[in-house]
């Protein structure tokens, strides 16, 4: 079963195929993926990496979080699961929802 990993404080300039050669000194890397600004493609600083297995995730954590790469060190932790905002759940429709200082109360 693979392990998605979460990586902060990666270098501006790193590259995934830099991330993957960096993990794969530790175990198999299913895949990596760095998170980029969707207007001007420059990477955020964070990504995820999948390792092959729970075992070679472990590793990574343990080998490479506090670790120097590419002039940064690096924050390897397990990535938690995808969170699915339900913004107007449970709120009325239009523009009654929250009232401001000094409305309504007396």
């Amino acid at each position: 079963m693979e392990r998605k990993l979460y990586v902060g404080n990666i270098s501006f300039k790193a590259t995934e195929e830099d991330v993957k050669g960096l993990f794969s000194k530790v175990g198999d890397v299913a895949s990596v993926k760095i998170i980029t600004d969707a207007y001007t493609g420059q990477s955020k600083g964070f990504g995820f990496v999948e390792m092959a297995n729970e075992e070679d995730a472990k590793k990574a954590i343990e080998s490479l979080n506090g670790t120097a790469f590419m002039e940064r060190t690096l924050m390897v932790a397990e990535a938690r699961p995808e969170r699915k905002e339900k913004r107007f759940e449970g709120r009325r429709g239009g523009f009654g929802g929250r009232r401001g200082p000094g409305r309504g109360r007396m």
